[in-house]
């Protein structure tokens, strides 16, 4: 049995576990704002309505205007307000209705286009440090392109400027955008690529957040620099370029080599080659006196050789000498092994080891045979003594009847049957001419008759 309250509790668990990030679109009615901070309203259709509550954290994120009878979606999660038994919506967060399915267009492209690889950070270029020249893929009549060029020519006057001039905003722009990145990797008059605009609302912006656009620069083989609105503003194009910059007047400084800089850096260097030069020669001079201090003369080096020479051949009879000691001692060694190595002599040894084995092995037969004839005579013996023979020794007679069958029980014979009567030494036959009957006890249970 439940209470009401574990009642609502286990229902609101299943329904945050369940429905735990869901979108609905919908008409705001009976906003509230109490002191609280927090936000409290209905979203309606034609056909229903939810309660829905957003908490003053997520408030400051709203959009500023909201209103009775606004459009908006609702992003959060459904939950149950245990107290009343409630079914509510708690609100993470709210956009105008159009902004919102433009919102929720680009959340599900940005997640197909990243299960394709296209954000990957590995397959991105680095940017040339010298470009021969710079191509700008904007409106030819943006604030962007002024900027872009301004901060070129302050920083590399003599870097070409190359523009491919599209639309930026509004119906076929992003067809516009991808054809004229097409058209600057098929000219390949640049080594870098920057594709952008001035910043502007959502819808503003859409055309840098279609799919042509970014497969567009996907396939790009100039490295391409994104410069979409300002640094707040992030797009499609953005994820899929190799770098992304916050502003066009950004993009420029990347891609350009700043020449004050570098001169600056030139006279830099032109001021430390003197003394690095001064240093090297000190140092060249310094390595320059070692080596003189090192060097032997030639004539000195020859009598050193000279003198090796003489002190070897001076050495060479006495190694000569032990070294053929040394191998003579040697020879002598391997020798003896090898007399005692030799197969006659092995052959011996193993002709005398067989002639000890067939000796053992004959002993052993011998030995064996003699056990078997024992054995085989006591076992007569024990025969012979079990044996009929014995029994008739002892004046037992063995009695068979006409067929052969050895008779046992005188009531299976008839008057005048014949049989045979076999004693120790020989047999003879008779006819049966009496029968007694069975006494009542046999004398000694032979065969006897």
């Amino acid at each position: 049995m439940l209470s009401v309250s574990r009642l609502n509790e286990r229902a609101r668990a299943l329904l945050e576990t369940a429905m735990a990030s869901v979108w609905v679109a919908g008409e705001v009615s009976n906003l509230a704002r109490p002191s609280s901070g927090h936000i409290y309203f209905s979203l309606k259709d034609a056909h229903a309505q939810v309660r829905c509550a957003m908490f003053r954290a997520r408030g400051r994120a709203l959009v500023p205007d909201l209103r009775e009878g606004m459009q908006v979606l609702a992003h959060g999660r459904v939950s149950l307000y245990a107290p009343r038994g409630d079914f509510q919506l708690i609100v993470e967060t709210l956009e105008a209705a159009g902004e919102g399915a433009l919102r929720l267009r680009f959340e599900e492209l940005k997640r197909r286009l990243a299960a394709e690889g296209l954000f990957e950070q590995g397959r991105k270029r680095d940017l040339p440090d010298w470009p021969r020249a710079v191509g700008v893929v904007t409106s030819p009549s943006g604030a962007a392109v002024h900027d872009i060029i301004t901060v070129l020519g302050r920083r590399c006057a003599a870097l070409p400027i190359i523009i491919y001039p599209t639309l930026v905003q509004g119906e076929g722009a992003a067809r516009a955008i991808a054809d004229a990145i097409a058209t600057a990797n098929r000219r390949a008059e640049c080594d870098v690529l920057i594709v952008g605009r001035g910043g502007g609302s959502l819808e503003d912006l859409w055309a840098f957040n279609e799919e042509i656009v970014a497969r567009a620069i996907y396939s790009s083989t100039l490295p391409v620099v994104s410069a979409v609105g300002h640094e707040v503003d992030v797009t499609i194009a953005d994820l899929v370029a190799d770098v992304r910059a916050p502003t066009p007047s950004a993009a420029a400084e990347l891609v350009s080599p700043d020449v004050a800089e570098l001169a600056q850096r030139l006279r830099t260097y032109a001021q430390r080659l003197p003394r690095a030069a001064l240093t090297l020669r000190d140092r060249l001079a310094r390595e320059l006196e070692h080596l003189n201090r090192r060097l032997v003369s030639p004539r000195r080096r020859l009598e050193q050789h000279f003198q090796r020479v003489d002190e070897l051949g001076q050495r060479l009879p006495k190694a000569l000498h032990s070294r053929l000691a040394f191998a003579r001692t040697r020879l002598l060694a391997l020798r003896a092994r090898l007399i005692a190595q030799a197969p006659s002599a092995r052959v011996a040894a193993l002709r005398e080891r067989l002639h000890r084995i067939v000796a053992q092995l004959n002993e052993r037969s011998l030995r064996r045979i003699e056990r078997r004839q024992a054995r085989v005579e006591r076992a007569r013996q024990v025969l012979h003594a079990i044996g009929p023979g014995a029994t008739l020794e002892r004046g037992y007679a063995i009695v068979t009847g006409s067929s052969g069958q050895v008779l046992r029980d005188a009531s299976l014979l008839t008057i005048g049957d014949a049989v045979t009567t076999r004693l120790a030494r020989g047999a003879f036959t008779s006819t049966v001419a009496h029968i007694a009957p069975q006494p009542a006890a046999d004398d000694d249970g032979s065969g006897n008759g």
